[in-house]
């Protein structure tokens, strides 16, 4: 009796295993805990925005989980994220979008926006990309603003603003069109030069970005410069270029915002 009650214990904790993918067969990749709280979707707060600084510091060591698929926004799906570029001396993606966003928060707050961050530290990994594309309605934006910096080529040098296109809802439309161009003038009025090697006079529609594929508010993805462009990498490497890229982006939110 005791050595059928123990053998259907043991049963019991098998399955459970299996089920877990404990076994010694391959177990799917296990995708990044989310770093916010499954929340309703909220009514627009013209008043927030959310700030998405590209990748994070602790990425690279949690490839299985980075690699995992999650929904691209357009019936496919992809890897949850990337580990990101860097420039030729090692200066990273992740700490220049992580910087530049902290710049941004810190502006648009003392202006009174309630400013929503997709990640709070660069020391993790994740969010994934389908949570970084809906965290904009879960928190009721008027708009996102995705931070990034390129790894093309030297020699090819500049910004660009990527929107979804085609647009698969209503804010994908006019509305993230709209905010991607009020981006693109706040930079060239400051100073910075539309690239020379994608899209046309610094805008670039997208179809393959599910951040801005899952979006259902206004949203918009700032590649800030090329970090394997000598010229590129000085400034975005310069804590100078930084205040000014954060300025003239928080200047156009503002602007965007009316």
């Amino acid at each position: 009796m005791r050595n059928r009650h123990w053998k259907a214990m043991a049963a019991i904790c098998g399955a459970l295993l299996i089920a877990a993918g404990g076994t010694g067969a391959a177990a799917t990749p296990v995708r990044p805990k989310t770093e916010w709280p499954a929340l309703p979707v909220f009514p627009i707060a013209e008043r927030t925005v959310v700030l998405d600084p590209g990748h994070n510091g602790g990425t690279a060591g949690h490839l299985d989980e980075i690699n995992a698929q999650v929904p691209d926004g357009r019936g496919g799906m992809k890897a949850c994220n990337t580990t990101g570029t860097n420039a030729n001396d090692g200066y990273s993606e992740h700490e220049f979008t992580f910087d530049v966003a902290l710049r941004m928060r810190d502006l648009l707050s003392a202006r009174g926006i309630h400013v929503v961050m997709s990640r709070d530290n660069d020391n993790g990994f994740g969010p994934c990309v389908d949570e970084r594309g809906t965290l904009g309605q879960r928190v009721g934006a008027a708009a996102v603003v995705s931070i990034h910096a390129d790894g093309a080529p030297a020699g090819a040098h500049g910004f660009h603003v990527a929107y979804s296109s085609p647009a698969v809802n209503d804010s994908q439309g006019e509305p993230s069109n709209r905010l991607a161009t009020t981006l693109r003038d706040g930079l060239v009025g400051a100073g910075f030069t539309t690239s020379t090697y994608i899209g046309s006079n610094g805008m670039n529609p997208r179809a393959d970005l599910a951040g801005l594929n899952l979006a259902e508010r206004p949203a918009a993805l700032v590649e800030c410069g090329n970090m394997r462009d000598p010229d590129d990498a000085a400034m975005l490497e310069s804590p100078d270029g930084r205040a000014r890229l954060a300025t003239a982006l928080t200047n156009a939110v503002l602007a965007y915002l009316g």
